[in-house]
């Protein structure tokens, strides 16, 4: 009969990570089902089967753990933009085609209800658009400067062409969000937001999505 090595046992710091993990796992479920208002504090504690203590170790409150589950949440959908834009070698092609991915991003029930709905609510507008900028902007900086480095034209610095874009993409997504016909109001305002897209570049007619 052979003997088997137990399992090694976690260290403290590894227990505070699974915890913390366990809370902004169950805060993403719970937010995106019902909102932030709409779910207890002894229902995320119980969905991550953590005790209330644990929570309020790890957040201040309800709102600082939504935070951190949006916050998150930005930096994995920054990270699987990027991997798909650099799929494209065409820098030009992949600025006007990220549009049509940010928004399929957009309509996941999600990334809508935590990202579009809830944290605008949550965190207030100014805060909101803050995050949104600093995992989001600086994609659309590295991607204008990759079409610059190609040899394509700007009309204008980076930084300057950055927000215009990023502001663009946005208000397509929250007017797509808040559209009794979400379909539709894309099918709308995709062709518009591409248009957008070439002509801050300065490109009409040079690309298509």
């Amino acid at each position: 009969m052979t003997s088997e090595t137990p399992p090694a046992r976690r260290t403290q710091a590894e227990r505070r990570e699974a915890t913390r993990e366990a809370l902004l796992d169950a805060g993403r479920a719970l937010f995106a089902e019902r909102g932030v208002d709409g779910v207890s504090a002894e229902e995320l504690v119980t969905a991550a089967g953590v005790t209330r203590g644990a929570l309020y170790h790890h957040f201040t409150n309800k709102q600082d753990l939504f935070r951190a589950v949006y916050e998150r949440m930005e930096v994995e959908l920054r990270d699987e933009l990027a991997d798909r834009l650099d799929t494209v070698d065409d820098p030009l092609v992949a600025l006007v085609t990220s549009v049509g991915w940010f928004l399929d991003i957009c309509e996941r029930p999600d990334v809508r209800r935590i990202g579009l709905v809830e944290a605008p609510a949550v965190l207030g507008w100014q805060t909101w658009r803050e995050i949104e900028s600093a995992y989001a902007l600086g994609l659309i900086v590295d991607r204008l400067d990759a079409a610059a480095r190609a040899g394509v034209p700007r009309p204008a610095p980076a930084r300057v062409l950055a927000p215009l874009l990023f502001a663009s993409v946005i208000e397509a997504a929250l007017t797509i969000a808040a559209a009794d016909d979400p379909a539709g109001a894309r099918a709308a305002v995709e062709p518009a937001l591409v248009g957008i897209a070439v002509r801050t570049m300065g490109l009409d007619g040079a690309a298509g999505p």
